[in-house]
């Protein structure tokens, strides 16, 4: 998908100039992947126009396989926010209805040919949020990819103007979740799409001590719910003014709890989510101690907020020098 950037004060009108990256959660975790050099692919489905092609071909030089994309439909789908603003600002406005991904017909994929030597599948809540037919086809693969006994993550992102098709998350998201060997996310979106509790006083309350604490119990109640999770990450991320303090934490078979950061002036804030997500699966591709995958997740996530993109562009060996100054 792409996002399309206009300035807050409407510059681009009379300069004829509209930014935009190249973005979706899916693809900028692939992207953080293949920088770190992890073998990756990316599955989606793009409208067979000359506009796609220069896409599938951009991608190439990302070193990502796009070998699985599939082409049929009518659209690319996109969405529209100000510089320097969150996917959950109250300004974002999505067009997203009717694109190609959102309608792949089910039982149309080869999924033997898409799924051929993956040991990793990851999706996000943002897919089933589309519509009806992306949710079933959501299931479709999870089945599929639980078959060869792949090992599948999701990142419970909530888009609340995306849900328009019917239907609440917590009717579709948990027998998703069913097949997860890893839920990342944060406490809010957990009760909002898992139906996991939150402490009605947890924000009033403003306390690392009580944020962490209701991440070891909705970490322990997911697991308890879905059994083949392995492990729950979750992230708090504050914003004030124009800075960010962050920091998350990772349960396994306990609360790992990171290095918590802070900064006065943050770029964008679009895909830190994303890379958090990029860093845990590079720390278990490469079977590295639950607290080495947490901070190295973490300090990725907060170094991608230094950067105008959807993707990090930040090198692995790099990720640690960047964030160095930012330690609480």
């Amino acid at each position: 998908m792409l996002r399309i950037c206009p300035d807050v004060e409407g510059s681009w009108l009379e300069e004829n100039e509209l930014p935009f990256f190249v973005g979706g959660a899916e693809l900028n975790v692939a992207t953080a992947l293949a920088l770190w050099e992890i073998p990756v692919a990316y599955f989606t489905a793009m409208p067979d126009n000359f506009m796609s092609k220069q896409l599938e071909d951009y991608l190439k030089t990302l070193k990502i396989d796009t070998s699985v994309i599939q082409y049929q439909g009518n659209r690319i789908g996109l969405y529209y926010l100000h510089k320097g603003k969150d996917l959950k600002n109250s300004g974002v406005i999505y067009d997203r209805a009717y694109s190609s991904f959102a309608e792949i017909p089910l039982e149309s994929i080869n999924w033997d040919e898409v799924l051929k030597d993956v040991s990793w599948f990851h999706f996000s809540a943002i897919c089933p949020a589309l519509s009806q037919q992306a949710a079933d086809l959501c299931e479709e693969v999870l089945r599929e990819a639980s078959k060869r006994n792949i090992k599948i993550s999701i990142d419970l992102n909530y888009r609340a103007k995306l849900w328009k098709y019917g239907k609440e998350p917590k009717e579709v998201i948990p027998s998703l979740v069913a097949y997860c060997d890893v839920v990342m996310g944060n406490v809010w979106a957990a009760e909002k799409m898992l139906d996991i509790p939150v402490s009605e006083d947890l924000v009033s309350e403003d306390r690392k001590e009580a944020y962490i604490a209701q991440s070891l119990a909705s970490s322990t109640e997911i697991q308890k719910q879905y059994p083949k999770c392995k492990a729950v990450a979750n992230t708090f991320r504050f914003d004030y003014l124009r800075g960010v303090k962050y920091y998350t934490t990772l349960f396994t078979d306990k609360l790992h709890i990171s290095t918590e950061y802070r900064v006065d002036q943050k770029v964008d804030q679009v895909g830190s989510g994303d890379c958090y997500m990029a860093g845990l699966i590079y720390g278990f591709y490469h079977e590295k101690a639950d607290a080495e995958i947490l901070e190295f997740a973490t300090a990725a996530a907060f170094s991608k907020l230094f950067i105008e993109s959807d993707a990090t562009t930040v090198r692995a060996g790099d990720v640690s020098e960047r964030v160095k100054d930012y330690i609480v």
